[in-house]
């Protein structure tokens, strides 16, 4: 007893307990995500033990324009709604550098990715109809 302490139960003892409480807790919290996830609920604070089973999901593919794959233009649209490209440009901040000072409303910048037409320009632009 006197080498135990004065509440009888030596440091390996408590190393035990709290070891042995901790697993507990763990298993305790795994079985509850478990449930919420088999049950659809979504649990908000289960990101903080990593990714439940089950729910992994792929990376999406980068699309071209993520990558940076294509040339930043700048274009005009004509009254007909058809656009021609006026400049073009590696990066955005050039583009936006060149296009700074524009005082035409049919001249504007966009991102183009490598393999798409032109004519996509054209579409959806809302062009001023006259009577």
């Amino acid at each position: 007893m006197s080498g135990n302490g004065q509440f009888g139960f030596d440091p390996e003892d408590f190393e035990r307990v709290a070891r042995e409480a901790g697993d507990g807790i763990r298993d305790m919290l795994g079985q509850a995500m478990k449930k919420a996830n088999q049950s659809g609920v979504d649990v908000p604070w289960a990101g903080l033990f990593g990714a439940a089973p089950g729910k992994a999901t792929a990376p999406e593919p980068e699309t071209t324009g993520q990558k940076g794959d294509g040339v930043w233009a700048i274009y005009t649209v004509d009254e007909t709604g058809t656009a021609g490209v006026d400049q073009v440009f590696a990066t955005e901040l050039d583009a936006l550098r060149a296009h700074r000072d524009n005082v035409d409303p049919s001249r504007k910048v966009r991102f183009l990715p490598y393999g798409v037409s032109v004519g996509i320009l054209s579409a959806g632009t809302d062009l001023p109809t006259e009577e």
